[in-house]
């Protein structure tokens, strides 16, 4: 059993308060941790703003090399961070690997961007008064930032605002989810032996309490939130005047094309749909598919999902397993049964035993059931019809989401059409809207989120221009 100490402010501190954290698969027992009160969080505030001037002076070539420095060194520990987060998180082995993967390049994208910090030099002699002037804009990093990281992604989802952070030269307080706690610490361990300045990161699960300490203290200048829509709107309007970005949740939708090349399509919307019982919050959740197609694509879809190997999360062979917890399993079967009720029709799956909910497939749906209207945020995907390409993108906007959507197309009008019309932050061509790497900018509009993630991107979250003009007939 793991034992992990919580980060603050560059030490390992244990509190008075434990926190098991359980395999959602079986519920066993596999880690203690601790929960941050306001003493350690107004502890590693006092730290974190104590380093500020030295992590604004500190070099690109040493944040670059600290950087690297924690890329290689996770991925020497690889299959170990793997094994930590299938357990806390019930994430099956293969897609936690891949998230293992994925947090290395993170790292290896920040150290690239802290080398590229933006500068800009302005003609100020636009104008007369602009004579003999010129004009400089720098970028400085913004302050302390306060991270929240939900469970789905415990790792990658957190490494995306910790190295930003780092590149940009701030300060950052992770708040995991209290579900999943352990990866990320582990990383902290790694962090800790790096020349990083101590105070530059603590992470601190906390209770509900002190960690709204994070969205309305005066000394953070910035709030990164990835979660659900009603929580992170309600943290916008309870965080002043600090910066807000908010990476929050959808439902998301896919065209398929009877130009498409429908094998294609159909293995990728199995994956989209059903990968870590999607809870993810760019799972595939509603397909539109041309009728000329729509039973040939059913009929597959269905066989291919019923093959999928349901199981412990641990073996290398499981496709789907327990979703976080029991609560969660109810309200998806919740959901499913009030469509049922109201005429939509299971094509496949439909049942939950304790948190393990199968896969499942519904249609004749209607636009206000919860599990075509809301983020089901689990593994129920529902499949329709439609007759032309217009009507299949005003199904996909009719939404109060709009995070990415995914069409499957081989025809190039229908392609620019779904770019230029689609309501969302992305369009994925030819694949799902679950695709993602980690250095495209992420965000989505509407009930979705407010500004972008993606390194770069964060990182220009976290900056504030400054500028000087001066004198040059002196």
């Amino acid at each position: 059993m793991l034992k992990s100490r919580i980060y603050v402010g560059g030490e390992f501190i244990e509190t008075q308060k434990e926190l098991l954290v359980k395999n959602p698969y079986d519920n066993s027992i596999v880690g203690i941790s601790y929960l941050a009160g306001t003493k350690e969080l107004e502890r590693a505030i006092i730290k974190a703003k104590s380093v500020a001037n030295e992590l604004r002076d500190l070099p690109s070539h040493k944040k670059h090399s600290i950087l690297i420095q924690i890329a290689s060194k996770i991925k020497e520990n690889k299959n170990e961070f793997a094994k930590i987060l299938a357990q806390e998180a019930g994430k099956p082995l293969k897609y936690a690997l891949g998230e293992i993967d994925r947090a290395i390049q993170v790292f290896i994208v920040a150290a690239e961007e802290s080398k590229r910090i933006p500068k800009e030099y302005l003609s100020i002699d636009w104008t007369p008064a602009g004579e003999n002037k010129e004009g400089f804009v720098k970028y400085f990093p913004i302050g302390l930032i306060a991270g929240i990281a939900p469970f789905n992604f415990p790792l990658n989802l957190a490494v995306h605002k910790i190295a930003p952070a780092i590149a940009s030269g701030n300060a950052i307080i992770l708040k995991p989810a209290r579900s999943t706690p352990l990866s990320v610490l582990e990383l902290a361990k790694i962090i800790d032996q790096t020349d990083l300045p101590k105070g530059a990161l603590s992470i601190l699960p906390m209770d509900r309490e002190s960690g709204n300490q994070l969205v309305t203290d005066e000394r953070i200048n910035m709030l990164s939130f990835t979660g659900s829509p009603s929580v992170g709107w309600e943290m916008k309007r309870e965080a002043g005047k600090k910066k807000v970005t908010l990476e929050l949740g959808g439902n998301a939708g896919v065209i398929v094309s009877d130009t498409a090349d429908i094998n294609r399509a159909v293995q990728k919307c199995v994956i989209g749909s059903f990968a870590y019982s999607g809870q993810v919050c760019i799972h595939v959740q509603r397909i539109f598919i041309h009728e000329k197609i729509f039973d040939q694509f059913a009929n597959q879809f269905i066989e291919i999902t019923k093959n999928l190997k349901k199981g412990d999360p641990c073996d290398e062979k499981t496709d789907i397993s327990s979703m976080i917890d029991i609560e969660n399993a109810i309200r998806v079967e919740d959901w499913v049964n009030e469509a049922v009720a109201n005429g939509a029709n299971i094509l496949f799956g439909g049942n939950r035993k304790d948190s393990f909910f199968e896969p499942t497939i519904i249609t004749e749906t209607k636009i206000d059931m919860k599990v075509c209207a809301l983020e089901i945020f689990g593994p129920v995907v529902v499949i329709e019809k439609f007759s032309n390409f217009n009507q299949a993108i005003k199904y996909i906007n009719n939404s109060e989401y709009g995070l990415q959507a995914g069409v499957f197309t081989n025809n190039i009008n229908e392609m620019n059409q779904a770019f230029n019309e689609l309501e969302v932050g992305g369009i994925i061509i030819n694949d799902v809207p679950t695709f993602r790497v980690d250095h495209m900018p992420y965000g989505g509009i509407k009930n979705s989120g407010f500004g972008r993630e993606g390194i770069k991107y964060a990182i220009f979250e976290m900056l504030e221009p400054r500028l000087m003009v001066k004198n040059t007939d002196y």
